[in-house]
C-alpha cells in the first residue's frame, strides 16, 4: 500500500509527465511542496522546503521549474503587492485573492463575478478574455482585531 508522500510524488510525477515535462525527482518535489502548501509560497520558501527533502537542489533549479510548470500551465503566480512572486497549484476552478495589509495573509474565496464577467463582456466589447484575476486587499479579522 503507498503512504501518502509517495502518492503524491507519483501524483506529480504523472501529472509532469502528462505535459511533456520530463519527471525528474527534483521537478517532482517543486511540484509536491506547492500541491501539498496551505497557503501561496514564494520561492524562496519553496526552496527551503526542497532543501529539507534533496539537499543537493539548487534555486536555479527551482526558478527553472516553477518558469516551466507556469508555461506547461501546472502552477499560477500570483504578485500580491510585493517585489516577489507567489505559487499556488493551478485551480480547477476560479478563486479570488484577499490579502492582509498588515500581515500579508492571503484568503482564497470564490466568487461568480468573474464567470459573470467573462461570459457578458466579450459579447458586448468585442474582446476575449482569456484569463481573469481579482485581488482585494485590506485587513483581516485577526489584524482589525489587534487595531492593525
Amino acid at each position: 500500500m503507498m503512504n501518502n508522500k509517495s502518492a503524491h510524488s507519483s501524483r506529480s510525477r504523472r501529472d509532469l509527465t502528462t505535459t511533456g515535462l520530463r519527471a525528474t525527482s527534483q521537478r517532482a518535489i517543486i511540484l509536491d511542496i506547492i500541491r501539498k502548501s496551505e497557503s501561496h509560497l514564494d520561492v524562496d520558501e519553496i526552496y527551503r522546503r526542497a532543501r529539507k527533502r534533496e539537499p543537493r537542489i539548487s534555486l536555479s533549479t527551482v526558478y527553472r521549474s516553477l518558469h516551466r510548470f507556469k508555461e506547461m500551465g501546472l502552477v499560477e503566480e500570483h504578485h500580491f503587492g510585493e517585489h516577489h512572486h507567489h505559487y499556488e497549484v493551478k485551480p480547477t476552478s476560479a478563486h479570488h485573492h484577499l490579502m492582509c495589509l498588515s500581515c500579508g495573509r492571503v484568503i482564497e474565496f470564490d466568487y461568480d463575478l468573474s464567470r459573470q464577467i467573462m461570459e457578458n463582456v466579450p459579447e458586448t466589447r468585442e474582446f476575449e478574455i482569456t484569463e481573469t484575476e481579482l485581488r482585494m486587499t485590506g485587513y483581516c479579522h485577526k489584524c482589525r482585531k489587534k487595531g492593525m
